[in-house]
C-alpha cells in the first residue's frame, strides 16, 4: 500500500494530567549503552471500536494524560551533567501525539497469509524513526500514533531505549489501555528507585553530538513472522531433552502434551505402532526451556540457510531480565528503566549443523542458567572498567540477536473494545539476523517470531523443511 494512502490528521503535545514529584533519574550502566539503540516501536493493531473519531481521539489522549502521571519519566527530557552523567529531568514537558487515517487499508491487507511477508505498511504507524535514544536530549521520549483504518485501529507506541526496556515499555502500555477502559487507579505502578546495582559513578564517553547508528540498515531485508504453536514448540522442546531415538513422542492429545508435576513430564510416545503414556524424569535447572528450544531451532535453521563456512563462528545473542536474578539488594519486578544484560553463546558453523538440536539448546540453556546474580554483578564491574555502548547488529554475516520475549503482556492491551488482533513493530533497530519473539495472539504458550533477513537467507529458511515443518 503506498504510503500517500496514510495521512497524519493532527499533531499534539500531551501533558501528564498531574506533576511529576520525580524530579530526575539517573541513567544506569544498563541504560546508558543503549544511548545508541533507536527508539523501541512497538504496537497493537485493534478492532474497530464503537465510538466516533473525534470520541476516540478525546479518550485515548486523556487516557494518555493520565497514565503519563504515574510515568513521569516519559514526559521528560535526557540532560548531561558537567560530570558527564546522564539523567531523565522529569520536567512534564509532554510526548508526541500523533492521529492519522487510512481509509483504504484493511485487516485483510494487514493480516495476510502466513507465507507472505509483513506489509512494510506497519513502519508508517510510527513515529522517530530511524531515532537513536541520545536524541531525547532535545526530543520527546515518546510518542504515540493512533491510525485509524478502515475496519480496525492501530495503536503505535515509540518509547526512548535508553529510559526503558521490553518489561517497563509494556508495563507503561498496559497501563495506557488500563486507563482507556476506565480504570480509577493502575494496577502495576512502576517502581524508580536507583539504588540498584546499576547505579554507577562511571562515566560513558560520548563524542560531540551524540553517538552513531552502529548498524548501516541500509541493507536489504525480508521481514517475515513465524507463528509456533504450543504443540509445535512441545516437540521441540521434547526433542532438545531427549536424546533423539530413544522416545518417539506423539502430540495428538493436547491434554496429555506438557502436564508436568513437581518431578514428572507426561507425554505420549509410540512404539511400533501402539501408544503408551511415558514419564519423563525433570529437574528444573537441568532442563531445556520451550524458548531455549525455540531458539536453538531457529539459530541452527538460520546458520544453515545463510550456507556459510564451516569454520566461521556463529553467534546467537539474547538479553536476558536481570530482576529475578538479582539477589541483594533486590530488583523489584517492576523497576522502570533498563535492567537487562546481553549473553551471546557462540559455535563453530559445522559443529551446530553436525551436533543435533539438544546440543544446540543446551549451549544456550548453559548460558541462561549461568547468569546468575554474581555474573549480573561482575557484568556491572566489566563494564565500569570500559564504559561503552551496545553494539548492535551483524557484523559478520553469522550473528542471530534475539529480543523482546514471548512473556511480556502484549496482548493484555484491550482499551475498552476487544484484546488485539495482533502485534506489531516499526523499523526501528532491525537489520539482518535480528528476531523479536511475541505470545502468539492465541496464547496458551505459542509464539510468533518476528524474523528479519537478507532476502536470499529468508528464501533458504523458507524452503528448510526441518525447520517449516514445526511452523503453522
Amino acid at each position: 500500500m503506498p504510503s500517500s494512502s496514510l495521512v497524519i490528521v493532527s499533531k499534539c503535545t500531551i501533558y501528564p494530567e498531574h506533576k511529576s514529584a520525580v524530579k530526575s533519574l539517573k541513567l544506569s550502566v544498563s541504560d546508558l549503552p543503549m544511548l545508541s539503540c533507536q527508539y523501541i516501536q512497538k504496537g497493537v493493531l485493534l478492532p474497530l471500536p464503537p465510538l466516533s473519531s473525534p470520541d476516540l481521539i478525546s479518550l485515548l489522549k486523556l487516557s494518555l494524560s493520565r497514565t503519563l502521571s504515574h510515568f513521569p519519566p516519559l514526559s521528560g527530557r535526557l540532560h548531561t551533567d558537567s560530570d558527564g552523567h546522564v539523567h531523565i529531568i522529569c520536567n512534564d514537558l509532554g510526548v508526541d501525539f500523533f492521529h492519522a487515517k487510512a481509509p483504504h487499508l484493511s485487516t485483510s491487507a494487514l493480516l495476510p497469509p502466513s507465507d507472505r511477508d509483513i506489509p512494510p505498511v506497519y513502519r508508517k504507524f510510527f513515529q522517530f524513526d530511524s531515532t537513536l535514544s541520545y536524541a531525547g536530549h532535545d526530543k520527546p521520549l515518546a510518542a504515540v500514533q493512533v491510525t485509524e483504518l478502515n475496519d480496525a485501529v492501530f495503536v503505535g507506541c515509540t518509547v526512548n531505549h535508553a529510559v526503558v526496556d521490553g518489561t517497563s515499555f509494556w508495563n507503561f502500555f498496559n497501563t495506557f489501555a488500563e486507563m482507556a477502559r476506565g480504570a480509577k487507579k493502575i494496577s502495576k505502578s512502576p517502581d524508580f528507585c536507583r539504588e540498584t546495582v546499576f547505579n554507577s559513578s562511571a562515566v560513558l564517553a560520548l563524542p560531540a553530538g551524540g553517538p552513531s547508528v552502529t548498524f548501516s540498515g541500509d541493507e536489504p531485508v525480508r521481514e517475515k513472522i513465524f507463528h509456533f504453536s504450543r504443540e509445535a514448540i512441545m516437540k521441540l522442546k521434547f526433542r532438545a531433552n531427549n536424546p533423539t531415538g530413544k522416545v518417539e513422542p506423539e502430540f495428538s492429545d493436547p491434554e496429555i502434551l506438557g502436564k508436568q508435576s513437581n518431578d514428572t513430564w507426561a507425554v505420549n510416545s509410540k512404539s511400533n505402532g501402539k501408544i503408551t503414556t511415558v514419564l519423563l524424569k525433570k529437574n528444573p535447572a537441568a532442563e531445556i526451556s520451550s524458548f531455549q528450544s525455540l531458539c536453538a531451532h531457529l539459530w541452527r535453521s538460520v546458520t544453515r540457510a545463510r550456507n556459510l563456512n564451516a569454520k566461521k563462528t556463529t553467534t546467537f545473542r539474547m538479553a536476558v531480565n536481570c530482576r529475578h536474578r538479582l539477589a541483594e539488594p533486590r530488583l523489584q519486578p517492576l523497576y522502570f528503566g533498563n535492567a537487562i544484560q546481553s549473553i551471546p553463546t557462540t559455535a563453530a558453523v559445522g559443529e551446530l549443523l553436525s551436533k543435533d538440536l539438544g546440543w544446540a539448546a543446551d549451549q544456550l540453556h548453559r548460558n541462561v542458567v549461568a547468569h546468575d546474580n554474581a555474573t549480573v554483578l561482575r557484568c556491572v564491574k566489566e563494564w565500569e572498567s570500559n564504559p561503552r555502548l551496545f553494539p548492535l547488529g551483524n557484523f559478520d554475516g553469522a550473528m542471530i540477536t534475539m529480543g523482546s520475549s514471548p512473556r511480556f503482556p502484549m496482548y493484555d492491551n484491550d482499551f475498552g473494545w476487544g484484546r488485539p488482533l495482533a502485534v506489531r513493530s516499526g523499523m526501528a533497530n532491525k537489520f539482518d539476523g535480528k528476531i523479536s519473539a511475541f505470545p502468539g495472539p492465541e496464547g496458551n504458550g505459542s509464539v510468533d517470531l518476528e524474523v528479519v533477513l537478507a532476502p536470499e537467507t529468508m528464501a533458504g529458511l523458507e524452503n528448510d523443511t526441518e525447520f517449516m515443518q514445526y511452523v503453522s
